[in-house]
């Protein structure tokens, strides 16, 4: 049902004409993210500049019963900031994007919803400080988007996930009032723990208007390294290994041939193509001694398991170069073929051989191009299918290869979703990993706080 002009009249006397999209063009901008689904066009697409505007907003929306997708950049991979019906408004959190405090004394900063991770971490960084989350997409995604998808990155192994650096948090309800969690304060108890409700909410539950993040002082020293395999198996017996051997890198990250291939072919970096997998290392610390000592027992354990070649970076441009091998892996991947079917498949980290195996099998046995990269020394995986979403045929073969990834994620004890989240793709999955109960009362709680169940209809628990 098309959405009232004199409800839309309403938007633009609030927002300003110029912050309300209503020509078919530019919703159809809105209408996808980065994940291989259908496309729902929204009715209206509003871009609110101010938090007493983002509030006025989401109340104008919901007493006329309209749903509501709150969309930051858009890179999601599984469907959440898709709308759900042609009558859904998208709220752009993308004006709402300033830095509002960066504390020196107290190690915390305060931002808007909309601003970049990677512009947040390159100011906190002129400020001699580290914001650790290093989501593969930080060059465009949102601080609040990271929040809602719980991101992660190629340091979370060490240094944890957004949620891991989230101290508060101020949200609007469906009544457009202010809830305020949180402290700027290393410790609080104080009321329910409602901003760790709000992270992996995926915009279901309310809509963010303020961060409070926590600051940490930078490493002082670091070593990175490639290490490089005859086979699959060498690698990924290597992550396992250096876990068991309680040493915590920076980052451990795999490639197998495919993504080798595909990424130099784009990058021309000197990547080792006739390597069957490689692993990106990185070793970091408050002292240099400290992390030469971990170096050197990662680059034992790498030769242990069969690693035929251990490229250590000499300087930062060996190490810039390392890390462009892998943040190329999916962009390299995407160009390959018209649909990239990106995972994200996490199992525990001592599974990590027995899931990379899996994937090869089932590579094979559906007849698919893959490859796979990731966070291998947190147990998330990216297995990523190339193909044509045009061949019926073949994106069948596609869509049973996923379903038994998954099968296999959950049969090792894994999750179905390590960073990218639930949305539209695996919603229907959630009662296999946990239970009607479960769902049950997740559908209670979303009911309690949506009771027109308006905020991301069809999201995550449906």
């Amino acid at each position: 049902m098309p959405i009232s002009s004199n409800l839309i009249a309403e938007f633009k006397n609030l927002l300003g004409p110029e912050n309300v999209l209503t020509e078919e063009t530019d919703r159809l901008s809105y209408a996808y993210d980065a994940a291989v689904l259908k496309q729902v066009t929204p009715g209206l697409v509003v871009m609110p500049d101010n938090e007493e505007r983002l509030g006025r907003t989401v109340k104008l929306a919901y007493d006329n019963s309209l749903p509501i997708t709150v969309r930051g950049s858009g890179t999601n991979l599984s469907g959440a900031v898709i709308p759900d019906s042609s009558d859904t408004v998208v709220i752009l959190t993308n004006k709402l994007n300033k830095i509002l405090e960066i504390n020196l004394e107290d190690l915390y900063a305060v931002v808007e919803p909309g601003v970049l991770t990677a512009k947040f971490a390159n100011a906190v960084a002129a400020k001699g400080l580290f914001y650790p989350p290093d989501p593969g997409s930080q060059a465009v995604s949102t601080l609040a988007g990271n929040v809602a998808l719980n991101a992660g990155g190629l340091r979370g192994l060490k240094y944890g996930v957004t949620k891991d650096y989230l101290m508060g948090v101020e949200f609007f309800d469906h009544n457009g009032e202010l809830v305020k969690t949180g402290s700027r304060t290393v410790k609080c108890v104080t009321g329910y723990n409602l901003g760790g409700m709000m992270v992996s909410s995926e915009g279901t539950l309310g809509i963010f208007s303020k961060l409070i993040f926590k600051l940490v002082p930078p490493p002082k020293a670091s070593q990175a390294m490639m290490a490089v395999y005859d086979t699959v198996e060498g690698a990924s017996e290597t992550v396992a290994a250096i876990i068991a051997a309680h040493i915590l890198p920076c980052t451990l990250e795999f490639l197998d041939q495919k993504c080798i291939r595909v990424v130099e072919a784009n990058s021309k970096i000197g990547l080792p193509t006739e390597a069957a997998a490689i692993l990106l290392i990185e070793v970091d610390g408050s002292h240099q001694a400290g992390v030469d000592e971990d170096a050197a027992k990662v680059k034992e354990l790498c030769a242990k398991c069969g690693s035929k070649n251990i490229q250590v970076a000499r300087d930062a441009e060996e190490k810039n170069k390392i890390w462009e091998a892998r943040r190329n892996a999916l962009p390299s991947l995407a160009r390959a073929k018209p649909t990239t079917v990106l995972e994200d498949a996490t199992v525990p980290r001592s599974k990590i051989p027995a899931m990379v195996s899996e994937l090869n099998r089932i590579a094979s046995k559906y007849k698919l191009e893959m490859g796979t990269f990731g966070h291998a020394g947190d147990g998330n995986l990216h297995p990523t299918i190339l193909t044509d979403r045009r061949n019926e045929e073949e994106f069948k073969r596609v869509e049973d290869a996923v379903d038994e990834i998954f099968d296999v994620a959950l049969s090792l004890q894994g999750t179905l979703s390590g960073e990218h989240g639930i949305g539209i793709a695996k919603a229907k999955w959630m009662v296999k990993e946990t239970n009607k109960a479960t769902i049950e009362f997740s559908k209670r709680l979303r009911t309690a706080l949506d009771p027109k169940y308006l905020f991301n209809a069809g999201k995550k628990i449906i």
